[in-house]
Parts: C-alpha cells; structure tokens; sequence
C-alpha cells in the first residue's frame, strides 16, 4: 500500500470513531504521557488542536496548565513557507483559522517559540512504525520545522501521539524524515529505536 493509500485508509477509521471512543482514547492519552519522564519534566510543551479524528490531547494541554507548565501549538509560519512556528497557548489566546480549517494562535499577536527552545513536541500523525517513523498529511511542515534536531545541541523530545490502531508494521521512510523517540496512544507510552 502505498502512502496515499495508508492515509486515506486510516484517516477514514480516524473519523468512524464515535465521540466516546474518542473521549476514551484522550483519557488514555494523558494517562500515557503520564508514563514520560519527558513530559512531566518538560517546561515549555507544544502540542495541537485536533483535527480529522486526531487523538485529541485536551486533557494533556490542561494538565500542563495545571501544573503551571507553557504550552504552545504549531502556527503556518507567513514568512517561512512550508514551516511551522509555535506560539504559547492559553485559554485567553486570540485564535484564527488558518488555509487548511485548523484553529491556531493569531501569529501577530502571540509569543512566538522556536521549536529548538522547547521542551517536548507531542506530534499529530496518521501512521507510526515501530522503528520511529512517522507518516503526516504530506505537507512535510513538521519535518522542515525540525530538520535541526539531526545536528548536534539541544533538542526538544519528540513524542508522537496516536491511537494504537495507526501503528504499522513498516513505512517507507525518506532521507528528510525527522524519527519520532516515543509513540503516546490510548494503550501506552513506547519508547522507539
């Protein structure tokens, strides 16, 4: 099956999903990240709104709040075509939609982050294999965005989130694909090679 293929197939049993197997799965999320030492020592934590049956990490974005931790989702960047920025996300933060429906920060009227300077970065995905590889939406946004982490320096802990039932046995992986460290789905916290 090619890529195309994979995500048509799974993003359709992303969105079958009834509003309580979604709720549950959230709840299984947290409970998941619960299991990183990356999450509950992380300051600065970028995660997303979800969207098109994404597993949906509320209740991870209002636990950091809780525990006095910044959070930030990913923003297009308007200058930089093709990457993402992150801007700190608070309950008050003047949201917009940007080309493709997503709800995101007002990039002109919010504290901007380079991914470099965060703490973790809890990744949407359509598919994941055990080797850390990652299938998107095909836009490659994530992939430009963190193209630094292969250089030496600090780098943020990239945990991708998901249900279990995205994992495949193997993707195709290419030279600018940026590997995942850890997998958070409903059933558990992996951490991968």
């Amino acid at each position: 099956m090619n890529k195309q293929e994979l995500r048509k197939l799974i993003r359709k049993k992303r969105r079958a999903l009834t509003s309580a197997q979604r709720y549950n799965a959230g709840r299984g999320l947290i409970r998941s990240l619960h299991h990183s030492s990356q999450y509950l020592s992380a300051n600065r934590v970028a995660l997303y709104l979800s969207n098109d049956g994404e597993i949906d990490p509320h209740w991870a974005i209002e636990d950091l709040w809780k525990r006095g931790k910044e959070v930030y989702l990913p923003v297009l960047h308007p200058l930089r075509k093709g990457y993402l920025t992150f801007i700190r996300y608070q309950p008050e933060t003047p949201m917009r939609r940007n080309r493709f429906g997503i709800s995101e920060p007002d990039f002109r009227r919010g504290t901007h982050v380079p991914a470099r300077f965060l703490s973790m970065i809890g990744l949407p995905l359509v598919a994941f294999d055990e080797r850390g590889n990652r299938l998107g939406m095909g836009g490659g946004f994530y992939d430009r965005t963190l193209a630094f982490s292969r250089r030496p320096g600090h780098k943020p802990a990239l945990i991708g989130c998901a249900y279990a039932f995205q994992e495949i046995r193997m993707l195709p992986a290419e030279s600018w694909d940026i590997p995942l460290q850890y997998i958070a789905t409903d059933q558990g916290l992996t951490r991968l090679s």
